[in-house]
C-alpha cells in the first residue's frame, strides 16, 4: 500500500473528486489483474485501489489531508505522550520496570475503546478488535440495477459471495462483517468495506432512482406514430410513440426506474432519436420535394 494515495493515483492534493475517479478507471483499465498479468501492474493496480477508497470519500480525505488517519484509512497514533511526561519532569523511561495499569492505559488510548484488557491469574493481555480493511468492487450497470451477488477473493485468498441491492449505487459501500482483519486475543475480526463502482453504460444514463434511454425511430414512426419495442431494466415492453414525434423529444415510463428508499421505483425516460433511412432514394426525394413545395415550415423560426 502506498504511503501517498495521490502518488498513487499520479495526482496531486488539489485534484478534484472528479479527476480522483478519472485516475482510477484508468489505472484500472491498464493494471487490472484480468487484464494485465504483469506482477508489477498488480502492485500499481492494489495501490491504485486503496488511494481511490481513501480518496473518495471526501470526509475521508479530509481527515487524511489533516493527518488524523494513514493512507489505510486507520486512526494515527496519538503523539502527546511522551510530551506529557516531559512536562510532568519525569522521564518515564527512566522507571524501570514499566507498570502495567499505566501502560494499559496508554494502549486505551492509543486503540481506542475497541481495546480492552484481560486479567488472568498472573496472566496478563489485549483483546482488540481486528481493523476494517477496504476494497473496491466494480460492477456493471445491470447488476447495480437489478440486483444480485458475485464472488470476490479477499487478500488472504478465501472466495466470498457477495449480495449486491437492487438499486445500488456508485460509491455505495457493502459491509462484510468479521471478514476484516483478525482481532487480538479474542477481539474479533473486523469488517471488509466494499465500495461499488458502477461501470459506464453507453445505452443507460441514471438520475438519482430515474433512468433514460435513447430510442431511435424512423421516418414514418415519427410521423405517423405506433408502438416500438423499448427496452427497460426488466426486460422488453411497447410504448406508444406520438404522431409527429421529434428527436429529443422524451417520454416517461411511470415506474420503470431503479428501486429506491421505501421500495419505490423511479422512472424510465426514453429519448427519441429520429434515423434516417441508410440510403434516401428516388421515391422518398420527390414526395419530400412535394411536400415541402406545399407544406414549408421553419422550425428554426418557429422556437
Amino acid at each position: 500500500m502506498a504511503d501517498d494515495p495521490y502518488k498513487a493515483l499520479g495526482l496531486s492534493k488539489t485534484a478534484t473528486q472528479d479527476e480522483i475517479k478519472k485516475a482510477y478507471r484508468r489505472i484500472a483499465k491498464t493494471d487490472h489483474p484480468d487484464l494485465n498479468p504483469d506482477p508489477a501492474a498488480h502492485e500499481r493496480f492494489k495501490a491504485a485501489s486503496s488511494a481511490y477508497d481513501l480518496l473518495k470519500d471526501p470526509e475521508q480525505r479530509a481527515r487524511f489531508d489533516r493527518g488524523e488517519i494513514d493512507a489505510a484509512g486507520q486512526e494515527r497514533p496519538q503523539r502527546q505522550y511522551y510530551r506529557d511526561y516531559a512536562q510532568a519532569g519525569d522521564n518515564p523511561y527512566r522507571r524501570g520496570t514499566p507498570d502495567f495499569d499505566d501502560l494499559s492505559d496508554v494502549f486505551s488510548d492509543l486503540f481506542g475503546h475497541g481495546a480492552s484488557r484481560r486479567r488472568g491469574a498472573g496472566a496478563r493481555s489485549f483483546d482488540m478488535r481486528g481493523q476494517d480493511q477496504r476494497f473496491t468492487l466494480e460492477i456493471d450497470f445491470m447488476t447495480a440495477a437489478r440486483g444480485g451477488s458475485t464472488r470476490i477473493t479477499m487478500p488472504d485468498g478465501a472466495v466470498l459471495e457477495v449480495k449486491i441491492p437492487e438499486g445500488a449505487r456508485d460509491g455505495q459501500i457493502i459491509r462484510l462483517r468479521g471478514k476484516g482483519g483478525p482481532g487480538m486475543g479474542d477481539g474479533e475480526p473486523g469488517d471488509a468495506l466494499l465500495t461499488l463502482i458502477v461501470a459506464e453504460d453507453p445505452d443507460w444514463r441514471r438520475d438519482g432512482d430515474d433512468v433514460e434511454t435513447t430510442l431511435p425511430i424512423t421516418i414514418d414512426e415519427a410521423v405517423l406514430g405506433g408502438k416500438v419495442e423499448v427496452q427497460t431494466i426488466d426486460g422488453p415492453v411497447m410504448l406508444t410513440v406520438p404522431r409527429g414525434a421529434s428527436s429529443g423529444q422524451k417520454l416517461r415510463l411511470k415506474g420503470r426506474g431503479l428501486k429506491g428508499e421505501g421500495g419505490r421505483r423511479g422512472d424510465q425516460h426514453v429519448v427519441l432519436k429520429i434515423v434516417m433511412p441508410p440510403r434516401v432514394d428516388d421515391e422518398l426525394a420527390r414526395f419530400m420535394q412535394e411536400w415541402r413545395e406545399s407544406h414549408a415550415y421553419d422550425p428554426r423560426r418557429e422556437r
